[in-house]
């Protein structure tokens, strides 16, 4: 099988090429794939609707914002901050409380990262099961041992069968297959937890990613699937019919990943106005060429 090709022209000249792997599962089956369904990939911001069990386990307080900023990769836009403030408001922690540090290229202070509201779901969730706020972020903590075990759960893996390593934002990551990561993502909503997080996405598209986001302008084009990106060319999806999948850009780039998506994800009866072909554009805002699969 061959990677998804994803060719960068300016003008008539072919300036870049980008290969994409993907897979998707439904009910522990292979349904598709392009490229290598074994490639090993780290999860890093796909994990967040995971990641965000514990919370939603822990509280009984929580409205839909809290549940999708914890389970976003926000950029900075202020409903999206609102919604961080009033989770660690609810933590009853502060923005020094955060973990994460700060981001750069975003304005100064740690609630401007991309991963505070996961931060501040964190926090929530420590302080309504009575852990410890110092630390959450390292691998022996409480709340770091209860996200490796939703995690092997939902991919259907022991705990020690999943590589870690550190995430940007400083927390726990884990490393599996694409196949095992469309695998975990069709088993999202069989969990109550899982169940609840994916309506919440669904439904507030715009605080998971926001304008510009990959994960964002799928979710609004189809509104039965979950999207969440990670790190490095990297999308995750669970369609409502317990449909899984994963891509991921061999290069780490995500700049020809919708052309990608529209290709991959058009046999599976999904179409995706305005994806397959992205216009590449000037400082002056002119059209010069295009990203387009090839």
């Amino acid at each position: 099988m061959e990677p998804i090709r994803v060719v960068v022209r300016r003008g008539d000249v072919v300036e870049a090429v980008h290969r994409y792997h993907a897979v998707a599962v439904r009910d522990g089956k292979q349904l598709a794939a392009a490229g290598d369904p074994e490639l090993a990939t780290l999860l890093r911001s796909s994990a967040k609707p995971f990641q965000a069990f514990e919370l939603v386990r822990s509280r009984d307080d929580l409205t839909e914002t809290d549940i999708a900023i914890a389970s976003a990769s926000h950029r900075a836009e202020p409903a999206q901050i609102e919604a961080v403030r009033a989770l660690l408001n609810k933590a009853g922690a502060t923005e020094e409380d955060l973990e994460c540090g700060p981001q750069e290229g975003r304005p100064p202070g740690r609630i401007y990262h991309n991963c505070s509201g996961k931060h501040a779901g964190m926090l929530a969730a420590c302080a309504a099961r009575g852990w410890p706020r110092e630390g959450y972020r390292l691998p022996d903590h409480p709340i770091e041992r209860a996200h490796l075990a939703n995690v092997a759960a939902a991919a259907e893996l022991d705990e020690d069968e999943l590589p870690t390593a550190v995430d940007g934002c400083s927390v726990v990551t884990w490393g599996m297959t694409l196949e095992r990561t469309a695998r975990m993502f069709s088993n999202l909503e069989r969990f109550d937890e899982g169940a609840r997080i994916a309506d919440v996405m669904r439904a507030h598209p715009q605080l998971i990613g926001g304008e510009g986001s990959v994960d964002t302008e799928l979710m609004q084009r189809v509104p039965s699937l979950a999207a969440k990106g990670g790190a490095e060319g990297l999308l995750c999806i669970a369609g409502s019919n317990g449909l899984g999948v994963a891509i991921k850009a061999e290069d780490g780039t995500f700049r020809g990943l919708r052309p990608a998506l529209a290709g991959f994800l058009e046999p599976l009866g999904f179409e995706l106005d305005g994806f397959a072909r992205v216009a590449v554009r000037n400082s002056r805002g002119d059209e010069v060429g295009e990203i387009t699969r090839n």
